[in-house]
C-alpha cells in the first residue's frame, strides 16, 4: 500500500472507491447516548447525486488548503480521509474530518485506522486539540469511530448539523493519550 496526498487532479477518484455496504443497524442519539436500531438496507454505491453535491465541497476544502490523506493499491485508491483546514467550535480549536472512506475490498484490513492516524497527526501540527466528525449513523462507521475513541460530541456545530441532522457527530480528542497517562500515574 501507498500512503500519500492527493493532488487536486485526483480529487475526483474518491468517487471510484467502492462504497457499498450493508447496512444491518443504526445509531440514533437519544438523551446524550447512543441507541442501536435494527435497520436493513443494502447500500450499492454512491448515492445519486453525491458526486454532484459533494464534489464542490470537496474541492473547496482542497483550494482551502485541506489535507487528502490517501491509500493507493498499485494504481487504484482504496481509501481516503480528508481534514478540513478552517478551525471550527467555540475556542477555534477543532478541525472537521470532512471525509473518510475506504473501498469495501481493503476494510477490516486496518486501512481506515492508519489515514485516521494520518489525520490525527496532521491536526496536531496545525494546532488543534479536536477532530470534529459528522458521521454516518450506520453500525460499522460509528462502531468504527468508537474503537479508536471517538465519543459524541460535547459541542455541536450549528452549521454542520443544519447540513447533516441524521448523523452522529463525534469528536476525537488529539490530547486523549495524555490524558490516560496522567489518569494512570495520578490514580
Amino acid at each position: 500500500m501507498d500512503f500519500r496526498e492527493l493532488t487536486r487532479d485526483e480529487v475526483t477518484s474518491i468517487w471510484k472507491i467502492d462504497r457499498a455496504e450493508v447496512v444491518r443497524g443504526i445509531y440514533h442519539l437519544e438523551g446524550g447516548g447512543l441507541v442501536l436500531k435494527s435497520e436493513f438496507f443494502d447500500a450499492k454505491g454512491w448515492p445519486p447525486g453525491e458526486e454532484d453535491q459533494y464534489g464542490p465541497v470537496l474541492l473547496d476544502c482542497f483550494d482551502r488548503g485541506g489535507t487528502f490523506h490517501a491509500a493507493f493499491d498499485g494504481d487504484k485508491l482504496a481509501a481516503t480521509a480528508v481534514l478540513e483546514s478552517r478551525f471550527i467550535g467555540s475556542r477555534q480549536d477543532q478541525l472537521q474530518l470532512v471525509f473518510m472512506h475506504v473501498d469495501k475490498k481493503y476494510r477490516g484490513t486496518g486501512l481506515g485506522g492508519s489515514l485516521f492516524k494520518q489525520a490525527v497527526q496532521t491536526a496536531r501540527r496545525k494546532g488543534a486539540r479536536q477532530l470534529y466528525i459528522s458521521a454516518t449513523p450506520s453500525e460499522n462507521t460509528i462502531d468504527f469511530y468508537r474503537h479508536l475513541g471517538c465519543v459524541v460530541a460535547t459541542e455541536i456545530d450549528k452549521e454542520l448539523f443544519k447540513l447533516e441532522p441524521e448523523d452522529i457527530h463525534l469528536e476525537y480528542r488529539l490530547n486523549q493519550r495524555l490524558i490516560l497517562i496522567r489518569r494512570m500515574l495520578c490514580g
